[in-house]
């Protein structure tokens, strides 16, 4: 009977050897879990009943119960060596189809692009579809090292402040002409002295109501009451009185053709603003003696294509000619014949340029007595409009802001989209106005008068609200539907070009998918506050190509491929596998278990949801074998198989002892 005890100790002790030895043996190995030797004592059971005094009959190994509690997790270099920290098993399909479930996160892409482990195990998880999205379907999970195909840009989205206190740039100016043909720029006379231009009083009313008066030409004179010329007599006079005021310039030039011109017998006389020319033959050499003379300040004469002698008075002063002696000779003053001894006096054209909130309008009186006056120098009060300081990209003087952002078409060419931002004057309706000038690679992209036609330059209303906010309302939705990619060379580069709308069918011209170059800029967050321009955010929805530059999984088990454009794209995400009883699981070798009806069906889920613990990338979770507590086990082990071995022995002498006996 001893000789049985003992034997079932040295079998126990034996396989607790050998347990301890495997825990010693597979202490550096990645995800291995220790396993621990339960034994139980055995006693011989009666059919009638039970002994009082039984000695037992050794000892029996009950289970051998695999730990699995945390390892510790050390780093690498890999990006995909995974670790669990928490509960849950890699899921594994393996060569042979075979469900696995591993705590080792050793794994690699190979030649096809799927993610195994060193014995070709795939790593399974929830594969993502083009947009990123993950399904919750169990796949294998694979890398495509193929180029990530270009997006072309649909989407630019503004996210900045304009400055409320920039001053408006742009200057519209209205210019009037004195416009009466019965008398304006007409040889007046014969020998009155004046230019004969009837009176007018011109007032001047501001935004803010106040009024400047003028008087052009000459005005009555409310003394006498006898309608006597006085004052301002000169167009020149009239322009410097106008240029004194706010917004008003003005300038004056006076005019007039001698034509007709009959060669004298031996050399006339004529007299030009008080400096008189004698033995004149030719208009050529009265046109030679003006510009020579020193004393006609502002007056120079030159020959038109007829023949004619044009002699102009530059500052816009009265011009008197007067014919001294003709010698059998003559002239015209335009359709004015000229006798001889005549003076005539012609004025000059004055032109009034005025900010376009200036009006002007004719407050001329007549007095008391005193007969009405001709119709004044000036006949009409709509001037022509003239632009100063217009937009100019490239004049940094006609815009107040600008910025700039890469977009790409439809083959991943990128291209400089610039917006510039312009402050607007206010309406009679609209405060809080800029203009948004959007062009791409320094051209213009705005839709054609006609289809076919050139680009026209593309301009965006945004209007703000009194507390800075864009009133999206009365702004413009800013969609660019004429914009055709070029190359360097300014030619079509075979990317997808433009479809060309207007109004509400233009928002409909950016489909999904996309099949033109059109985009929207989004200027929702645009703001108008009183601070320095800024951009707080610029983004747009489209890339060039890339190629695959690494992999990235995050903790919750997505994994992100990184490719040379700077671009991330979700390939899926790692699936992780619980069970009810993890002891339960049989392993397989490869530090790997395989489902058993003591461990249940696997509960598979994705990393941090309900138990299942997160992923740790770029790292591997070490054996959790205690060397130092291994160590000390196997001693005891060794003692226990010893002291069996000792109680054989034992009995053995004793057994001899009775063999002896004779």
């Amino acid at each position: 009977m001893p000789f049985n005890i003992a034997l079932t100790g040295l079998r126990a002790s034996n396989i607790d050897l050998e347990v301890t030895g495997n825990n010693i043996a597979n202490a550096s190995t990645t995800g291995f879990k220790e396993s621990r030797v339960e034994f139980g004592d055995l006693y011989a059971n009666a059919f009638l009943g039970n002994g009082q005094n039984r000695s037992g009959d050794g000892v029996r190994v009950q289970n051998i119960k695999q730990q699995f509690s945390q390892g510790n997790i050390t780093f690498t270099d890999n990006a995909l060596d995974l670790a669990i920290d928490g509960n849950g098993f890699f899921v594994l399909n393996s060569v042979n189809n075979e469900s696995l479930y591993t705590r080792s996160g050793a794994f690699f892409v190979d030649k096809d692009g799927n993610i195994v482990n060193s014995q070709g195990s795939q790593l399974r998880g929830f594969p993502a579809n083009e947009e990123g999205v993950v399904s919750g379907v169990l796949d294998d999970l694979t890398v495509q090292n193929t180029s990530l195909a270009p997006v072309r840009t649909t989407d630019v989205d503004l996210n900045l402040n304009i400055d409320a206190s920039e001053e408006i740039l742009l200057e519209r100016l209205e210019t009037l002409v004195a416009s009466d043909a019965a008398t304006v720029g007409l040889p007046n006379g014969p020998n009155l002295g004046v230019n004969g231009y009837p009176p007018q009083q011109l007032t001047f009313t501001y935004p803010d109501g106040s009024t400047e008066t003028v008087n052009v030409a000459s005005d009555y004179d409310d003394t006498a009451g006898t309608g006597a010329r006085v004052g301002n007599a000169s167009m020149q006079d009239v322009a410097a009185l106008m240029s004194n005021l706010n917004g008003v310039s003005a300038s004056a030039v006076t005019t007039i053709n001698m034509t007709g011109f009959v060669p004298p017998a031996t050399g006339m006389s004529i007299q030009i603003g008080g400096t008189q020319f004698d033995d004149i033959n030719s208009l050529t050499e009265l046109g030679n003696a003006i510009n020579a003379s020193s004393s006609l300040i502002g007056v120079n004469a030159t020959i038109d294509g007829a023949g004619d002698l044009i002699i102009t008075q530059t500052r816009g002063a009265d011009l008197s000619i007067t014919a001294l002696n003709l010698d059998g000779g003559a002239f015209n003053l335009g359709a004015q014949a000229v006798a001889d001894g005549e003076e005539w006096t012609i004025g000059g054209v004055l032109s009034i340029t005025y900010e376009e909130d200036i009006t002007i309008s004719d407050t001329t009186t007549t007095l008391a007595g005193v007969a009405a006056p001709a119709t004044g120098p000036f006949t009409t009060f709509t001037g022509t409009t003239t632009v100063n300081n217009e937009f100019d990209p490239l004049d940094e003087e006609t815009y107040n802001h600008a910025t700039s952002t890469t977009i790409f078409d439809s083959l991943g060419n990128s291209h400089v989209l610039t917006m510039y931002f312009v402050k607007e004057s206010a309406g009679t309706t609209v405060s809080n106005q800029w203009t948004l000038y959007p062009l791409v690679n320094g051209r213009d992209i705005g839709d054609p008068l006609t289809q076919g036609d050139p680009a026209t330059r593309a301009s965006f209303s945004l209007v703000f609200n009194q507390d800075g906010t864009l009133d999206e309302t009365a702004s413009d939705d800013v969609i660019i539907t004429n914009w055709q990619p070029l190359d360097s060379e300014g030619n079509a580069n075979g990317a997808d070009g433009p479809l060309n709308a207007t109004g509400a069918a233009a928002d409909q011209l950016i489909t999904d998918p996309p099949s033109s170059s059109n985009f929207r800029i989004d200027i929702a967050n645009v703001t108008q506050y009183g601070s320095d321009f800024s951009v707080l955010d610029l983004q747009q929805d489209g890339y060039t190509t890339g190629l695959l530059n690494g992999l990235d999984v995050a903790q919750d088990g997505i994994i992100f491929a990184r490719y040379s454009n700077g671009e991330s794209q979700t390939l899926g995400q790692v699936a992780l596998a619980n069970f009810n009883s993890i002891e339960g699981l049989a392993p397989v070798g490869e530090t790997a278990w395989v489902e058993s009806f003591d461990s249940g069906a696997p509960v598979i889920g994705a990393p941090g949801s309900a138990s299942l613990g997160t992923i740790a990338a770029s790292s591997l979770e070490e054996s959790n074998v205690d060397l130092s507590e291994q160590l000390v086990n196997l001693i005891i082990a060794q003692r226990n198989y010893q002291a069996n071995a000792k109680t054989i022995e034992t009995a053995n002498a004793t057994t001899q002892t009775i063999i002896n006996l004779r």
